[in-house]
């Protein structure tokens, strides 16, 4: 079992690897190769979610890495696996052999990867890793035409929001570590001991809202629109965004150690889900409607795992992976042959292209929660879960549902409205359309939206029953009869009077402001509050710097320099000087050396030299050749001899 799991990760991950480094050179295969390695993900992850693996290996010194499938993860590993199969399904039509689809696919093969390993991670470290490698492929992949300056800014708005938000989980393992829990598995993180314990709480807290577009995060998920049509679809559904809420559906018992955990999570799930649908109305930009209903929609998952409605979260979070991904998909189909997503110009887009129409058409009205499509059931089982926590929770999470279906229903108006004969802004406002739906693309449409329609059977009372048994929350408050009614009554009113308002001339404008159309202007806030001021840190730093650390070091060069001088003119004067009276006291003594070898040495060994050559000539005088002389001279010698000895003596 435990190499069904290891494959699960390893064949996204590695496939992923493979195609991002070889990019342009297999072109032609990459999407082949992508769409292969997504199918044996899925066959492996409904594998895993069968057998429930589970994996414990060596990490840090103390510290293991665990991988666990378990009633949570194994809904995810699927959710996660079908939507990744499904959009890469649609990109193998969408994108032509001018784009490094090695590149694209190998990306969102690691971005679906990183997902599998963070649902799926029993252990803090192992989590971390995940988290880090899901943050840079998601700030790649929405700065794919790196080429477009505002779509790299888009991509790095995106990534350092989210970036500073993920350093609560590093804050949450620190304490957690100082609070004793020397694994840092997370299901220990609720024992961490002492004032610690708030201090993890805060950190996995601020990690998750961060990666989940919650307030006051919320402005990064309308910058990172300017990815590619798919990545919206992957980022927005299964992975991303849907981290950060599920880590609170993990962590739900950690969020009840500390008396604040919960109701600050719900509160700010709830208050999300009203002020992001809010400013979805607003938008007249269909990426940014979706984009800001996904924040709406998350507030609920939020809210679920807050006020302790675990199962009625998870069914929100697979009914929504479904539903989203197939209205970002059916967004992008009509950016290709249109040109546009500006929801004026896509009146009569459902007519044009009516596969599509209906695949968005479904997907919209199951955003809206109307009976009996999948989210309306899923919201039912948050806001029973809501009122068993607050009313006011209840109230406020109602009231958001009523936004979901006037944002809903405003989208789905605006497409199936006739095109008229002189339409106040036509085709092609961002690019040129290529006037036609490739038929590959309508296979993971129709199945997204056939899961957009039928998912709410997770909340049918005897699979809501065996969801919470799985997810060993057996206790959790269901929806009762009247909930049911009030809720479908509310987004069917709401509904009908986003369908019958919509002709008025600039009702959203009059009722929300360009506040709400503005996203809340959270990130000129976010630009206010922190970095204008870190900027201003950074330039006060800088003046600093060169001011008095470049003034201090500057003196301290000049000071150098002189003293390097004084230095040079001793070495000079000095030594210099030395060394040359020394080379003219060699060259004296070198001199008279001479004088002393030319007129004495020389001179004597010239003079033993003669003395041996006159003893020479001495020599040869009695050699006459005459025997009688030589006679006569050895008795001479012996003579003399004889003489000396006797003196001697």
């Amino acid at each position: 079992m435990s190499v069904l799991l290891g494959l699960l990760v390893a064949v996204p991950l590695g496939t992923g690897t493979l195609l991002g480094l070889t990019g342009r050179w297999f072109n032609r295969l990459a999407p082949t190769a992508g769409l292969a390695a997504a199918f044996a993900t899925l066959g492996l992850a409904i594998g895993a979610a069968m057998e429930r693996p589970v994996v414990s290996a060596p990490l840090f010194a103390g510290m293991r890495a665990g991988l666990a499938v378990d009633g949570l993860s194994a809904i995810m590993v699927v959710t996660v696996a079908a939507v990744t199969t499904a959009v890469l399904a649609f990109s193998v039509a969408q994108f032509d052999e001018r784009v490094n689809r090695g590149r694209f696919f190998g990306l969102m093969l690691l971005f679906a990867g990183a997902m599998l390993v963070t649902v799926t991670a029993t252990t803090l470290p192992l989590l971390l890793m995940a988290w880090e490698v899901m943050g840079a492929t998601s700030w790649a992949l929405i700065g794919f035409w790196w080429q477009e300056p505002d779509r790299v800014r888009a991509a790095d708005t995106a990534f350092l929001t989210t970036r500073t938000a993920d350093l609560g989980l590093y804050l949450a393992a620190g304490a957690a570590l100082a609070g004793g829990v020397g694994s840092l598995r997370l299901d220990a993180l609720s024992s961490t001991g002492g004032p610690w314990l708030h201090a993890v709480t805060g950190g996995v807290v601020a990690a998750a809202l961060g990666k989940s577009a919650q307030l006051p995060f919320s402005f990064w998920l309308s910058r990172a629109m300017q990815g590619p049509s798919p990545v919206s679809a992957l980022l927005h559904s299964a992975t991303m965004v849907a981290a950060g809420a599920y880590l609170l559906l993990r962590l739900h018992p950690l969020l009840t150690a500390v008396p604040w955990g919960g109701q600050q999570v719900a509160w700010t799930g709830a208050v999300t889900a009203l002020a992001l649908g809010a400013v979805a109305i607003a938008q007249t930009d269909l990426k940014q409607l979706l984009a800001a209903s996904t924040c709406a929609q998350v507030g609920f998952i939020v809210l679920a795992a807050g006020s302790g409605g675990v199962a009625g979260g998870t069914t929100q979070l697979v009914a929504h992976a479904a539903t989203k991904a197939g209205l970002f998909l059916a967004a992008g189909a009509w950016l290709t042959a249109l040109g546009t997503k500006q929801l004026p110009a896509l009146r009569g887009a459902a007519h044009a292209y009516p596969l599509v129409g209906t695949a968005f058409a479904v997907g919209a009205l199951a955003l809206a929660g109307l009976p009996p499509l999948s989210l309306w059931a899923a919201k039912d089982e948050v806001l029973a879960a809501a009122l068993a926590s607050d009313p006011a929770l209840y109230a406020m999470g109602l009231a958001a549902a009523a936004l979901s279906a006037v944002y809903s229903i405003k989208a789905l108006w605006f497409v199936t409205r006739p095109r008229p004969e002189e339409a106040e802004t036509g085709y092609d406002t961002e690019q040129r359309g290529t006037r036609e739906v490739p038929p590959a693309m309508d296979p993971p449409l129709i199945v997204l939206a056939l899961g957009a329609a039928v998912l709410g059977l997770l909340a049918l009372p005897a699979v809501a029953e065996a969801l919470r048994s799985a997810l060993g929350v057996p206790g959790e408050p269901s929806p009762r009869v009247w909930e049911l009614g009030l809720s479908a009554g509310v987004a069917l009113a709401a509904a009908g009077l986003a369908w019958w308002w919509q002709p008025r001339p600039g009702p959203v404008a009059g009722m929300t402001g360009r506040w709400t159309a503005g996203w809340l202007y959270l990130e000129r806030a976010a630009h206010a509050v922190v970095v204008r001021p870190v900027l201003a840190l950074a330039r006060a730093l800088a003046a600093f710097d060169d001011r008095v650390v470049d003034g201090a070091v500057q003196q301290v060069t000049r000071g150098g320099v002189a003293l390097a001088r004084a230095l040079a003119m001793v070495d000079d004067r000095s030594v210099d000087g030395a060394v040359r009276q020394v080379a003219r006291g060699g060259l004296a003594a070198s001199r008279l050396a001479g004088r002393v070898d030319d007129g004495g040495l020389d001179a004597l060994v010239r003079s033993i030299a003669a003395g041996a050559r006159s003893l020479g000539q001495w020599a040869r005088l009695p050699q006459t050749g005459l025997l009688h002389q030589y006679y006569a001279q050895v008795a001479a010698g012996f003579a003399v001899l004889t003489l000396i000895v006797l003196l001697v003596r």
